[in-house]
């Protein structure tokens, strides 16, 4: 039986895949906790909501930080972080997130690696909030926990692999039947060399080209030298540059002057540097042309 056959409800064995916790440790919340009160089939067999597995998943967050179970769900009960309703598709996420359906189901079908059930459901997920909503209320989410999912060692290399791969393909996809406008002005997205997370350019890129600006992507780990040679002979308007670890930087410890040193022979071009190993790496750090940021507004001004 699947999580659509029971109209949003969730079998013990599901709610398992999507938050990574054990069905004896689902029933021992339940029981000694009273975290959550699952409604019975006339089986017998307990059935969750997304409210449910909201508040396992916090509660495990929680913990993890260094509470005990107990503090753990006082403060989740305390903090009624779902309440009596989802919030709309347009309500930004905060970790711990509030997931929905669509977020459950591709954490059910990653963890037993079935592509195609994946990209079925990514599929029903974009028609039905549209692209904005889309990649802020199950993107973001369902990549954020592939993620601390792989850090905990509750998913194996395949697993993440499998996850993270339809999930850059589908977006790829997007990208490529997006129609824009001619006289568009170009934004150049680029992994820096050694990078070889590009999923959060592409969200990005798609993001922008829904504020009319044609892309183009240099994909993960790209050629030394590469994307200077491709700006040169493209001209955008704008270059984003990515970085999730501080690898690139590690690995080519003059990768960064030279960069800035090309955006500074550019004038007329907007250098951005992004993600989470820039930030880190540029920290005390002044650059002369590229702007350090994580924000999508700076970029758009």
């Amino acid at each position: 039986m699947s999580s659509t056959d029971l109209n949003g409800m969730y079998l013990i064995q599901q709610v398992s895949d999507m938050t990574g916790l054990s069905k004896q440790v689902i029933r021992k919340w339940e029981e000694r906790y009273h975290l959550v009160q699952p409604k019975r089939l006339e089986n017998g067999y307990r059935i969750y909501s997304e409210v449910d597995i909201n508040f396992l998943l916090n509660v495990k967050t929680l913990s993890g930080q260094g509470h005990t179970v107990k503090r753990a769900v006082e403060i989740t009960k305390a903090r009624n972080i779902v309440g009596d309703a989802i919030p709309e598709p347009s309500h930004s996420l905060q970790h711990p997130a509030i997931l929905n359906d669509y977020v459950f189901r591709l954490l059910e079908k990653g963890a037993h690696c079935d592509e195609l059930e994946i990209h079925l459901v990514l599929q029903q997920a974009y028609h039905a909030y549209g692209l904005a909503d889309f990649l802020t209320s199950v993107i973001v989410p369902f990549l954020n926990e592939v993620g601390n999912k792989w850090h905990r060692n509750e998913w194996n290399e395949y697993q993440e692999a499998v996850s993270s791969l339809v999930t850059r393909d589908f977006l790829v996809q997007i990208r490529r039947n997006y129609q824009f406008r001619e006289n568009a002005s170009l934004i150049v997205g680029a992994c820096l060399p050694y990078e070889l997370h590009e999923i959060p350019l592409h969200i990005l890129l798609l993001q922008l080209m829904q504020k009319g600006f044609k892309t183009m992507l240099v994909g993960a780990y790209p050629a030394p030298g590469s994307i200077e040679s491709l700006v040169e002979k493209l001209k955008p308007a704008k270059v984003l540059l990515s970085a999730t670890t501080t690898t690139p930087f590690d690995k080519d410890p003059d990768l960064l002057k030279r960069l800035d040193q090309f955006a500074v022979d550019n004038k007329h071009i907007d250098f951005y540097l992004g993600g989470t190993g820039a930030l880190d790496y540029t920290m005390n750090k002044t650059l002369r042309a590229i702007h350090v940021t994580n924000s999508i507004e700076d970029v758009l001004r």
